[in-house]
């Protein structure tokens, strides 16, 4: 482990911040993501690896400091909004004397880091926020927040354990009581309750937002408890120059889990100067940069019959092979009609297409491909649903998500085995293009309110 030198900056309110450095070359900013403590924060593993990754092994300059009001800066301050918290970040950053800084804020640290960067452009070459929100009304836990706050004022203790069982749900009980020691020994409970009181009902920094002009790359795990999965998306959204990348899981710390996903994007997009990321990795081939965009998608989905009794009959040598085949006759289709794998579910493909007659043809030739394969091998059938629905779903990373997305896999999920079933809008869109149709009626479909009106593709 590279030792830590600390030292100590003075921001524009007298406030002093400690702050330690390690490592050399290009300097990375590691805001502190709620109360925090420079020398106690190295004391966990999980902690000394994630920062060894983000320093590249020595090859960045990682920096890192205390929040006002806890750890080794000044701990007893009248003023830890936001905007103050944003003046700790220029008093490091310049009593380092950088003229540029790349930032990686996670949780509360984000709207300061926001603040910081939309009002210093100029000193931030890149911007990374994990875990994090633009405004208040994104977490839409108001009352719980307001009875964990409540609890965090009365007894620091049990609130702080509260706060560990959101921030890591499945914690083993020797990380949580680590995480709950190091909480209750970085601040005080007031300082604690304060810091989540603003981030909970008070903060609001979408008036910033527009003003990043710097590549800037968001993260947020999908389950994440402590700020909702749609925190991180909304916030990319509002952003100019924004990636976006989902990750799987739901613990907010990013030391924590799976952190491989969090270190490769950061050190990629830290490594370009236009923010250019690629999902999948450099060797990725279906490569694409990492963004939130919208347009009208036709969603495809397949659905493979019985999967789970397939490999009770089977075994699970055989049925994997009968799900590759599956898996390369709806490439192929894909391939031929233009469509995009997005991902695979498990028991089937989820794609996209751009046009509503090229959706319908690959589906089509999807069945046929089966058909003749079931015909040469009788013993073990594949039988596959396929749903098709048009909409405009919210594009994250190499994803697509939204309603348009979930009517589509619940329309799959209504076909019979062997049968292409569409939503009236595809059929729409397909109008004139001679396919034929069976009217399927209004179906009510799980999740969905009010019946759908469904149609059968005729080959």
């Amino acid at each position: 482990m590279q030792k830590q030198h600390i030292h100590f900056a003075r921001a524009s309110d007298g406030v002093t911040i400690a702050y330690s450095t390690m490592g050399e070359g290009p300097p990375l900013l590691v805001a502190p993501g709620w109360v925090s403590h420079l020398e106690l924060e190295m004391d966990n593993p999980a902690n000394v690896e994630f920062y060894e990754g983000l320093s590249k092994g020595g090859q960045r300059r990682l920096i890192r400091f205390d929040v006002r009001g806890s750890g080794l800066s000044d701990r007893r301050v009248e003023d830890i909004s936001i905007e103050a918290r944003a003046r700790d970040l220029e008093a490091v950053i310049d009593h380092l004397g950088l003229d540029k800084v790349a930032i990686f804020a996670s949780s509360h640290s984000g709207p300061p880091a926001i603040i910081y960067a939309a009002t210093h452009p100029e000193k931030v070459s890149h911007l990374v926020l994990y875990a994090t929100l633009a405004h208040h009304g994104q977490n839409g836990r108001e009352a719980l927040g307001k009875a964990i706050v409540d609890l965090i004022r009365a007894e620091w203790g049990v609130g702080s354990r509260a706060v560990a069982e959101f921030v890591y749900p499945d914690a083993d009980k020797e990380i949580a009581d680590a995480n709950t020691r190091y909480m209750r020994n970085s601040a005080s409970g007031e300082v604690a309750a304060t810091l989540l009181e603003e981030a909970l009902f008070r903060v609001d920094v979408r008036e910033y937002l527009p003003k990043l002009t710097m590549p800037t790359l968001v993260l947020h795990r999908r389950d994440d408890k402590a700020f909702p999965f749609g925190c991180g998306r909304e916030l990319a959204a509002l952003l100019p120059h924004a990636h976006f990348m989902p990750l799987p899981g739901n613990i907010h710390l990013p030391f924590y889990g799976e952190t491989g996903p969090i270190l490769d994007a950061v050190n990629e997009f830290l490594a370009t100067k236009d923010g250019h990321v690629h999902a999948g990795g450099d060797d990725s081939e279906h490569a694409r940069p990492l963004r939130v965009a919208f347009g009208l998608h036709i969603i495809l989905f397949t659905d493979m019959e019985g999967s789970t009794s397939l490999t009770q009959r089977l075994g699970d040598a055989k049925a994997q092979e009968v799900l590759r085949i599956h898996n390369r006759i709806v490439r192929e289709a894909l391939q031929a009609h233009d469509g995009s794998e997005i991902k695979h579910t498990g028991d089937g493909i989820m794609a996209s297409f751009q046009s509503a007659s090229g959706a319908i043809d690959c589906a089509v030739d999807i069945q046929k491909a089966l058909d003749s394969r079931n015909e040469a091998n009788p013993d073990t059938p594949l039988r596959v649903r396929i749903g098709l629905n048009a909409g405009e779903p919210v594009a994250e990373g190499e994803d697509l998500f939204g309603t348009a997305v979930q009517l589509a896999s619940r329309i799959a999920a209504s076909a019979e085995p062997g049968q292409v079933l569409v939503s009236d809008v595809v059929r729409q869109l397909a109008a004139g293009k001679e396919f034929l149709f069976s009217d399927e009626g209004d179906v009510v479909l799980r999740g969905f309110e009010d019946p759908v009106r469904l149609y059968g593709v005729r080959s």
